[in-house]
């Protein structure tokens, strides 16, 4: 330490590993998060690289690295967010009078342009998703997200978060039999992973995804075939989730591994399952509900961005299921 007035020290030391995307990570955009630690705090940070220097009073210091050491390990794990900041500060015996971040619009930054989320619900969703590594998305058709949850799983791949994308689906027959369909039976599921693959060519392009999915860089993965494995440095989206079964859901959520990411969307009132099973994600909304690190957005009606009449729609069948004895 060294003191650098008679009030003032200082603090340097070094973050790692070294890695340039979680560095820029850390410090956010134009060194926005930096900035939130020296008003949080009330001191100076400086940084060249991994290297960082801390100015201010010295019960002060130790507080602040401990902020950025904690800070940089998330990195690894998840995109930072200003709340994450706030809170970390607040956990820490950061300053009071430390005023609230406003609540920035979230968009996805992708090659082809930005992904932008429509209406409070889709903005709280994408926090949800870029601050926990488990998120569900539950809600009707048309509310944005299987779109908005392919957006942030190309971005994390193109950000070097993610290493692969797995698009699991849960193979259930909805009134059609999939034992007619030809092929075996990855062939049989990618009809319903449709949305899926608009998303990603509208995001990356046809040949790209095409390539990307000749080198199982993007995997797609029927809900049976996950058992027994582990899937590190990985956003896996599992679509369609009503159709899971309550050992199925708890079988898919135990695959997350290290540096990973899963999203879990649904609609609990559009189940398929045979003999009136209990949905697993109905089952998991209760389950998980108070766990920290798992993330919960429930669409309405009003949250759908299709056609008006879908909207009319979801919300007549809504009224007649509630006026049925």
């Amino acid at each position: 330490m060294v003191t650098t007035s008679p009030s003032l020290d200082s603090i340097s030391f070094e973050l790692s590993p070294a890695d340039n995307p979680r560095l820029a990570n850390l410090c956010g955009h134009l060194d926005e998060h930096l900035r939130m630690l020296e008003r949080g705090f009330g001191v100076e940070v400086n940084n060249r690289g991994i290297k960082f220097q801390i100015i201010g009073k010295a019960d002060i210091l130790p507080k602040v690295q401990e902020v950025i050491h904690q800070l940089y390990a998330e990195t690894a794990q998840t995109v930072l967010v200003p709340e994450q900041v706030h809170l970390a500060i607040r956990q820490t015996g950061g300053m009071d009078t430390i005023a609230e971040p406003e609540q920035k619009e979230v968009m996805i930054k992708t090659k082809r342009g930005l992904v932008k989320a429509r209406g409070q619900n889709q903005q709280a969703y994408l926090r949800q998703v870029m601050t926990n590594d488990i998120s569900f998305g539950i809600g009707p058709a048309g509310t944005g997200k299987t779109y908005l949850a392919v957006a942030c799983a190309v971005e994390a791949l193109e950000r070097d978060f993610a290493r692969r994308i797995v698009l699991v689906r849960p193979a259930v027959e909805a009134g059609e039999k999939l034992g007619f369909l030809p092929g075996d039976l990855t062939q049989k599921v990618d009809p319903y992973l449709r949305p899926l693959y608009d998303a990603l060519y509208e995001m990356l392009g046809f040949e790209r995804v095409a390539k990307l999915i000749e080198k199982n860089v993007i995997e797609i993965a029927p809900l049976a075939y996950m058992r027994g494995r582990t899937l590190n440095e990985s956003f896996i989206i599992l679509d369609e989730a009503q159709n899971t079964t309550r050992e199925q859901m708890k079988m898919f959520l135990t695959r997350l591994g290290y540096s990973s990411t899963a999203v879990i969307t649904g609609d609990i009132t559009q189940i398929d399952l045979p003999n009136a099973q209990m949905s697993g994600l109905r089952h998991a909304i209760e389950v998980l509900k108070d766990v920290d690190g798992i993330g919960f957005t429930f669409f309405q009606a009003k949250d759908v961005v299709r056609h008006s009449l879908v909207q009319k729609v979801i919300v007549a069948y809504e009224n007649a299921e509630r006026s049925t004895p």
